[in-house]
């Protein structure tokens, strides 16, 4: 297998994955963001199959999903009723963010070693979409798993007084 066809398995299971988390949350904004990975992963692997067949590729649009995500952040702020929508899958969360990373290994580890500089160029900025992906899933991940995280003990707070 080489490394678009790996590249192209790997954005479509990445789509299959966003679409899934979208069809399970009943938050629109957190649906929203979702299918909005989905949809830049489906036209990572559209770039991934001409590159694949030697078409001309033309040049990748920039992903709105990061602006959604600030969107959806703000509005959750503000709106703390919507916040028991959000389900605290943290497992799928991490498996993205391991899968996202990778990603962004894989495409900047082969932009490294690209001759063509048009195909090492899309590869960087696949590599950059990757790293925003993954900052997305990471503010995701933390928004929700902030309650696991805090200390709110009474008996912890005058621990300065000893």
């Amino acid at each position: 297998m080489n490394i678009y066809e790996y590249a192209m398995k790997m954005e479509l299971d990445g789509k299959a994955f966003y679409e899934k988390l979208a069809a399970e949350t009943e938050s629109e904004g957190l649906r929203k963001i979702f299918s909005e990975l989905a949809d830049d992963e489906q036209k990572h692997y559209d770039i991934f199959r001409q590159l694949k067949e030697q078409e001309s590729v033309s040049s990748m649009a920039d992903s709105t999903a990061l602006e959604g995500a600030r969107s959806l952040f703000a509005d959750l702020q503000v709106n703390q009723s919507e916040q028991h929508l959000l389900k605290s899958n943290l497992d799928a969360y991490q498996y993205a963010m391991k899968a996202e990373k990778e990603s962004a290994k894989l495409y900047q580890d082969a932009a490294d070693k690209e001759k063509d500089e048009a195909v090492k160029n899309l590869l960087q900025k696949m590599a950059v979409e990757e790293r925003k992906h993954l900052h997305i899933l990471e503010n995701i991940f933390d928004f929700v798993n902030a309650p696991n995280q805090s200390l709110v003990w009474a008996e912890f707070s005058n621990l300065n007084e000893f």
